[in-house]
């Protein structure tokens, strides 16, 4: 997107949200608690939601095609959908704990 339509402001949004996740997710591995898990969790989850808004900034400025739209829209959709289940599984076993 940088080299061929010149786009530099959401491109690199979506770069940092997108890899955020992953840095959070890496940071979860190594938690000291588990309610510093789900802290990290929890970040990924809302950097996910982030994701998927410039996304669809992207595709509705026309810097990305629909066919990749849907393809990365899909995918993050069902990280998204993962870490929600995750974060509520962990939410629900601290409450009954």
């Amino acid at each position: 997107m940088c080299e061929d339509k010149k786009e530099y402001v959401l491109s690199k949004q979506i770069l940092r949200s997108g890899t955020s996740i992953g840095a959070n997710l890496a940071e979860a591995e190594t938690a000291i608690s588990k309610k510093d898990f789900l802290s990290k969790i929890y970040i990924s989850l809302k950097e996910c939601s982030e994701t998927l808004y410039w996304l669809e900034l992207l595709y509705e400025t026309n810097y990305i095609s629909q066919q990749m739209f849907i393809s990365l829209n899909n995918d993050c959709n069902e990280l998204r959908k993962m870490l929600s289940s995750t974060t509520k599984t962990l939410t629900s076993q601290s409450i009954d704990q």
